[in-house]
């Protein structure tokens, strides 16, 4: 089917943020998500129902930019996982859902040992 339709297509930023989410949970190193403000320093992990509060979405005129919020498994190397993690998830909107990307920001909120 090589037929064109006319027409518009909007994806709301929480089916973004479901995206990004389950992309991050599947990255190695990543233990969960974190809310964006953590409230007296400590960065409360977010349960699996919850992992769109991690991901923040803003519309630019470059395409959309995605700040994530993670918590990273003891052990690993930050660097490393926080570049898989920004791989992961350009690559799960660039090719799965044809988004155009303005960045991606990986923010620490804490460090825990897997359990």
């Amino acid at each position: 089917m090589n037929e064109n339709i006319a027409g518009g297509l909007h994806v709301a930023n929480e089916v973004i943020a479901d995206m990004v989410g389950n992309a991050a949970m599947e990255s190695y190193g990543i233990v969960g998500m974190a809310a964006p403000t953590a409230a007296d320093g400590i960065a409360k992990m977010l349960p699996a129902s919850r992992l769109r509060r991690g991901i923040v979405i803003t519309a630019t005129d470059n395409g959309i930019h995605v700040d994530l919020y993670v918590i990273i498994e003891y052990g690993t190397n930050i660097n490393t996982v926080s570049q898989n993690l920004i791989d992961r998830v350009s690559f799960v909107l660039k090719e799965y859902a044809r988004i155009p990307l303005d960045g991606v920001d990986v923010h620490v909120q804490g460090i825990k040992v897997r359990k």
